[in-house]
C-alpha cells in the first residue's frame, strides 16, 4: 500500500476526473478481465471519467448500458461471479435507488448465502454524489448512510485526485464489492499532483490530514476541505488547534484513528452533507459516545444537511458550510 506521504515517481497535475480516468486507463491495461460500463460511459460519461477508454480498448470492455439502474448492477454482478472485473458506473448517486435491492440483497450477500463458495467481490459501483452548486433534488444527495447499513459491502469516499485514483485502484482489486462515491463538485476543482504509475492506498484507515489538540473535526469527500478551511478560521478567531479527519471509508470506518484524536482533543465535530437524522455522523457519534465518554468535555457536534429534499436555490442555506462549523466549533469551546 502506498500512503499520502509516498513518493512514487513521475507525478503529474491533475484533478479529479482526470485521477479516476488514469485509475480505469490502469485497470484496463494490468487486467485483461476488467470492463467499464453504464449509461454513456462510451463517450466519456457526463463528468469525462471514461473518456477515451472505449477507443483504447474496444466497445467489447468500455460499453454503454440501456438506462436501467437495477440492470446495470445485475449485470455487474453476474460478470463479475464469472469472473470478470466489472466496474459500473451508476451515473448520478441520486439514481443509484432502483439497484439499492441488488446492490444490499445480492451483491453484498453473495459470498456469506454461498458458503464462501462464489462471491462478486469483482464489483465495483462508481457514482458521482453530493452538493455541486445547481443540482436540486435529483442531482445532489449524499446517500453514503443507507450503504453504511449493510454488511459485505466497502463504501469509500475520495476527498481529491490522489487520494481516488489509490482508492479506485485498490477497490477495483478488493476482494469484496465496493461503493465508491465520487464527490462530483472536485471533479475539476481540486488539483494534485498524482503518480502516473500504478498505485494503491489502503481501504480502512482515515487520514489525518492536520494535526491539531482543541477540537476534532470529521468530515469526508468535499466536506474535509470545508473543515480545513474551518480549521483555520479558528486559529485565527479563537487561538486553538483543531484536527482535521478524512475518514476515507464510511465502511469500515476506522474507529482507532477516530477516537484516539478525541480522547486527544476531548471536543469532536462530524460535518456531512446528507440530512441529520440517520445520516453516518449519528454512527460516529454514537461510537464516540461510547468508548470517549470519560475523556468528552462537550457533547459530539453535528453540522450536517437539514431533514428536507435538498433544495435548489437555497442551497447555500441547506450545506454545512465553514460558518455553520465555525460555530459549532464556538459552542464546543464554550460548552
Amino acid at each position: 500500500y502506498c500512503w499520502n506521504i509516498c513518493t512514487l515517481g513521475e507525478e503529474v497535475k491533475m484533478n479529479m476526473f482526470q485521477a479516476i480516468n488514469n485509475a480505469l486507463d490502469t485497470a484496463l491495461k494490468t487486467d485483461s478481465t476488467a470492463i467499464v460500463f453504464g449509461e454513456d460511459v462510451g463517450f466519456g460519461g457526463v463528468f469525462r471519467c471514461s473518456m477515451g477508454l472505449q477507443a483504447k480498448y474496444g466497445n467489447d470492455r468500455v460499453f454503454n448500458t440501456p438506462l436501467t439502474e437495477q440492470g446495470i448492477i445485475g449485470f455487474g454482478i453476474g460478470a463479475a461471479v464469472a469472473g470478470a472485473t466489472a466496474i459500473a458506473e451508476i451515473q448520478f448517486a441520486d439514481y443509484i435507488f432502483p439497484a439499492f435491492d441488488q446492490i444490499v440483497n445480492e451483491a453484498a450477500k453473495y459470498r456469506y448465502r454461498s458458503g464462501d463458495q462464489f462471491d462478486c467481490g469483482k464489483l465495483t459501483i462508481r457514482t458521482p454524489c453530493g452538493a455541486v452548486g445547481h443540482g436540486g433534488l435529483y442531482h445532489s444527495q449524499s446517500p453514503e448512510a443507507y450503504f453504511a447499513h449493510t454488511p459485505g459491502l466497502r463504501v469509500i469516499y475520495p476527498r481529491g485526485p490522489r487520494k481516488a485514483k489509490g482508492l479506485l485502484l485498490a477497490c477495483i482489486r478488493e476482494p469484496d464489492p465496493c461503493v465508491f462515491f465520487e464527490p462530483k463538485i472536485m471533479y475539476r476543482a481540486a488539483v494534485e499532483e498524482v503518480p502516473v504509475e500504478d498505485y494503491t492506498m489502503a481501504l480502512d484507515k482515515a487520514d489525518i490530514v492536520q494535526t491539531g489538540n482543541a477540537v476534532t473535526l470529521i468530515g469526508w469527500g468535499t466536506q474535509v476541505h470545508v473543515l480545513l478551511e474551518v480549521a483555520q478560521l479558528a486559529s485565527e478567531k479563537f487561538n486553538v488547534s483543531c484536527e482535521v479527519i478524512d475518514l476515507v471509508s464510511i465502511l469500515p470506518w476506522d474507529r482507532d484513528t477516530v477516537c484516539e484524536s478525541v480522547k486527544k482533543t476531548k471536543r469532536v465535530l462530524v460535518a456531512h452533507e446528507a440530512p441529520l437524522t440517520g445520516g453516518f455522523g449519528a454512527e460516529l457519534a454514537a461510537s464516540i459516545q461510547e468508548e470517549c465518554f470519560l475523556y468528552l468535555e462537550a457533547p459530539v457536534a453535528r453540522v450536517t444537511g437539514y431533514d428536507t429534499p435538498f433544495p435548489y436555490v437555497f442551497e447555500p442555506f441547506y450545506l454545512p458550510d465553514k460558518w455553520r462549523c465555525l460555530q459549532a466549533v464556538h459552542n464546543l469551546l464554550n460548552y
